[in-house]
């Protein structure tokens, strides 16, 4: 049984963090640095942007995660070292002053960076802040760890849950920032995942790159896929439980509890989307199989004519169509329905493919909901997807119109 704990990152045995302002950011306010530390080598998996720019961080860790093991998470926000002559440099330079801090191998350290594009980071104020982040490491560590992550997002993003494998009590843990230039796929934000189940770093890869198909792959924000972000998993097998190896029933249980985690996350990073007001789930069933589901919804939620609706609480349903439309999905256009639900209630707008009475009244109230639902029924089978992102407002014009500066 999965149960929602305390703790976020720190949750699972062996892990603590700490958070804290360096110096990156301006605002002395805000954290700008964060460490996450196992106290045990930990099996390690990754997924990464898939835009071709990439920040140096991102080059670092996938080197650093190639034996399938890692110990330690060092992140800074306010600066994405990213597209700078010396990148490389300054990553692995955290890296090295992190493992010295901590008595680990460099190569054991996940290495990740968030904020503004082509600017240089100062890597003095870093060298300087590791040191004093180590010193504070702590089980209570977690959320300074998640302020440390944060750019434009406006709330903390964690979860933490307990679940038994092979009657074993086990813990998963996580903490993300998200809240702008996200797009899958691999839709793009920082997110790092820690637990203390016994899995192969094998069978770790293959947990992580299932799960992030059916979720972090079916977010989107904005139709901007960032140049630094990623998923990172580890997991220290101090629970005890026989390690996983293989698939099978404890391999399930593991998938479970991930994917638990995940679908929370990602309502969490599309309900924070950049001067978002409504979180937008887009439902579809009745598919004939997995990726005509799976385009279609993502194709719904990304409409920026739809989104816009959303936020002006117009029952435009004719737009969920259009977004199907061209979707490049094979669907059939007579035989779709389309609901809109909240806690208001439901309203069916869309009966194959036409348009059919409603209040326009009753719509509105349910669209007025700080939580939406799009249904989908393609009519065709029996297969389902969701998909989550955010209503597009005036606000998200003015975040990214000086973001800079």
């Amino acid at each position: 049984m999965i149960q929602h704990i305390e703790g976020g990152v720190c949750a699972a045995k062996g892990f603590t963090a700490s958070g804290m302002n360096c110096g990156i950011r301006k605002n002395k306010s805000k954290h700008d640095l964060a460490l996450v530390y196992s106290d045990v080598r930990a099996s390690a998996a990754a997924v990464y942007t898939t835009n071709l720019v990439k920040g140096a961080p991102l080059t670092v860790t996938r080197e650093h995660l190639q034996d399938g093991y890692a110990q330690a998470i060092i992140c800074n926000s306010g600066n994405a070292n990213t597209c700078n002559a010396d990148g490389i440099e300054i990553a692995e330079a955290m890296s090295q002053t992190t493992a010295s801090a901590l008595n680990i191998s460099p190569s054991d350290v996940v290495v990740a960076s968030t904020g503004v594009i082509g600017q240089p980071l100062p890597l003095e104020p870093i060298q300087a802040g590791i040191p004093k982040l180590a010193a504070s490491l702590s089980a209570q560590g977690h959320s300074d760890a998640c302020q440390g992550i944060m750019t434009t997002d406006t709330v903390v993003k964690e979860i933490a849950i307990s679940f038994e494998i092979h009657g074993v009590e086990c813990h998963l843990g996580a903490m993300a920032k998200g809240s702008g230039m996200i797009h899958p796929n691999m839709a793009t934000m920082l997110v790092f995942l820690t637990s203390d189940v016994a899995i192969a770093p094998a069978m770790l890869r293959k947990a992580l790159s299932t799960d992030i198909a059916a979720t972090f792959n079916m977010l989107s924000i904005d139709g901007d896929t960032s140049t630094n972000d990623m998923v990172v998993v580890l997991s220290n097998g101090l629970a005890g439980n026989p390690e996983i190896t293989e698939e099978g029933a404890d391999f399930s249980a593991f998938m479970e509890a991930l994917n638990t985690v995940t679908v929370h996350l990602c309502r969490m990073i599309a309900g924070d989307g950049e001067g978002a007001t409504k979180l937008l789930e887009c439902h579809v069933e009745g598919a004939s199989d997995i990726q005509q589901a799976r385009t279609v919804a993502k194709s719904v939620i990304c409409s920026s004519l739809l989104k816009a609706a959303m936020f002006g609480a117009d029952a435009n349903w004719g737009r969920v169509l259009c977004a199907i439309g061209y979707s490049g999905a094979n669907v059939d256009p007579q035989t779709i329905d389309v609901t809109f639900i909240s806690p208001k209630g439901s309203i069916l707008v869309c009966r194959n493919g036409a348009g059919v009475p409603f209040s326009e009244e009753k719509a509105k109230e349910i669209l007025l909901e700080k939580e939406i639902t799009i249904l989908v029924n393609l009519n065709l089978g029996t297969v389902a997807s969701d998909a989550w992102g955010c209503d597009l407002t005036y606000d998200y014009v003015r975040i990214n119109g000086d973001y800079r500066t």
